[in-house]
């Protein structure tokens, strides 16, 4: 029975993440994709018009999972500061469990693939900024606007760091500890 062609589609950026997680991470080429699914590169083309909106499907998973619970956290939690604590925490855990995507929330996948895509990552962390500085401001933070950037740029040396060690140094693993410097 032939599959669904939103399957087939399902079944290419999934084998994309999994390709983006190995430790010793190469830029991949639709050639090694199409191999790795045992198609040919025309099959590929027939669910994507190109490589970039293969990178896009990522992009529009990580932006839905990613605040789809953030929209959680802000309703579920009164404090602000709480909501700033458990937003960074959740992206941070959402990294962990997911590093195929660090490869992209860090722009290393996307290097020598069409700009708009590190655009749509830089809009994506702007956005987390700004669901940050909202909740801080709730909770009458004086400077909401330079505690939001620092917890944001915490979160993406985090995921640097988790995809250059290969996976190895979780961003969650030290973040109860520094979580008071980050919210003092």
């Amino acid at each position: 029975m032939p599959r669904a062609k939103g399957e087939r589609k399902l079944e290419i950026l999934k084998a994309l993440a999994q390709m983006l997680q190995a430790p010793k991470w190469e830029r991949i080429t639709t050639a090694a994709l199409a191999e790795t699914l045992g198609v040919s590169e025309a099959a590929l083309y027939r669910h994507f018009a190109s490589k970039a909106q293969m990178y896009e499907g990522l992009i529009e998973f990580i932006e839905t999972s990613v605040f789809s619970l953030a929209n959680r956290i802000t309703q579920d939690e009164a404090d602000g500061r709480k909501q700033a604590e458990q937003l960074t925490e959740m992206l941070l855990a959402f990294a962990e469990k997911n590093p195929g995507m660090v490869r992209v929330m860090t722009g290393d996948a996307l290097v020598g693939e069409h700009e708009r895509l590190q655009t749509r990552m830089n809009q994506f962390f702007d956005r987390f900024e700004a669901t940050l500085k909202q909740a801080l401001r709730n909770a009458e933070d004086g400077d909401a606007n330079g505690r939001a950037s620092a917890m944001v740029r915490y979160s993406i040396g985090c995921l640097h760091q988790y995809a250059k060690s290969g996976f190895s140094r979780k961003p969650t693993e030290s973040f109860s500890a520094q979580r008071k410097y980050l919210l003092a």
